[in-house]
């Protein structure tokens, strides 16, 4: 197995069901008792939920993909925020009645949804008690959690690691160890406006991906020499064509969601690239005196539409949910992404683990090279 290797897990609400399918095409090549082949693993918002999964489980891989697939496969909006008519009622009047009082009464967060369930069912699923012992045991090097300060308008990576790791700070993002529990998760799944902002400490924090300048930094830093990652961004099967009206505000929400999600990611990605091809040119002897090294990477990512496949299953939404996105113009035809990010349903998640299966089994030339199997 090869030393250092990382794996790094963007964010994407529903989406990151596909990165399930991945792992299990991975998992197959190995023996039901063997450990994870990944030393480091990186997260962001709910691939950071599903990092920590597998973190626990880092000396059996079989294990802790079987654990995380069992619970996507049987997921409901209800698990992640409460979706019911009257619970997103509650919630929205909670929210107006905080709207009307003064700022130094209401120090409770806004949002669009209550994601209180979410941290009951983290709380159940994940031992994180389990992580300390996987590093002590050598299965696991680190895992890092990456959250956005709003305080700071900072990118904070939290990790857990070898004691060999030491603390980095950079323009605008720095990595800090912890001991990392459910609210570091809740932190950095909190997309805004949606979900509500997490304390802690004395700051409040949101989604990893806001911030989040240098995706690749974190595993890097954390002495990462290959890098594995499962990007949630999909392929825009319609082509442009022109606008006879302004966009509506679901196609613009949408698209500031695959911004906050895939952007920055793909620019770190081609920086990355650039890095490695200038290093190529520059003769070996000449290299070990640069503070650069080769980082060799692979990109596994979805080859088909997930906001049209979303909206293949737009029908098993909560009446209440759909209701509530109606008046911004979200329906079952509606051009955006808005969808794909919140369906937490079982058919549509399950639909994705198939996807990131197949997917993963087209390149699986690429992933056994990759992992010396």
């Amino acid at each position: 197995m090869p030393e250092k290797t990382a794996l790094v897990l963007g964010g994407g609400g529903a989406r990151a069901a596909y990165q399930i399918g991945v792992l299990k095409a991975i998992v197959q090549f190995y023996p039901r008792n063997h450990g994870i082949p990944f030393k480091i693993i990186c997260g962001t918002s709910a691939g950071a939920i599903n990092g920590t999964s597998i973190a626990t489980h880092a000396s059996c891989f079989h294990l802790g993909v079987r654990k995380l697939e069992w619970v996507w496969r049987n997921f409901h909006t209800e698990k992640v925020y409460k979706s019911s008519s009257r619970g997103i009622l509650g919630h929205l009047g909670r929210m107006l009645l905080m709207s009307l009082q003064d700022d130094r009464v209401n120090s409770n967060a806004g949002s669009l949804f209550n994601s209180e369930p979410l941290r009951v069912l983290l709380n159940q699923l994940i031992n994180f008690a389990r992580i300390d012992r996987n590093i002590d045991s050598g299965a696991l090097n680190a895992l890092s959690i990456d959250t956005s300060c709003y305080n700071t308008s900072r990118s904070v990576t939290f990790f857990q690691g070898s004691h060999d790791i030491s603390d980095w700070h950079r323009d605008r993002r720095s990595g800090q160890r912890t001991q990392l529990n459910t609210e570091h998760l809740l932190a950095s799944s909190a997309i805004p406006l949606i979900f509500p902002s997490i304390k802690l400490n004395q700051g409040y924090y949101g989604d990893g991906s806001v911030h989040q300048l240098a995706p690749l930094s974190s595993p890097i830093h954390l002495g990462a020499k290959k890098i594995m990652v499962i990007n949630l961004e999909s392929p825009h099967k319609q082509q442009p064509q022109e606008l006879e009206h302004h966009p509506k505000t679901a196609t613009i929400t949408g698209h500031l969601l695959d911004t906050i999600f895939s952007d920055t990611l793909n620019s770190d990605l081609e920086r990355l690239e650039r890095i490695n091809g200038t290093l190529k040119l520059i003769p070996e002897e000449k290299r070990k005196s640069l503070p650069l090294t080769n980082i060799e990477t692979l990109v596994i990512k979805p080859s088909e539409d997930l906001s049209q496949m979303a909206s293949h299953f737009y029908h098993n939404m909560p009446f209440a949910v759909k209701a509530m996105l109606r008046p911004i113009g979200i329906k079952q035809d509606t051009d955006s992404s808005i969808v794909s990010y919140l369906l937490f349903e079982q058919a549509y998640c399950s639909a994705l683990i198939d996807l990131g299966y197949q997917d993963a089994m087209c390149q699986i030339d690429e992933i056994r090279a990759f992992f010396e199997i």
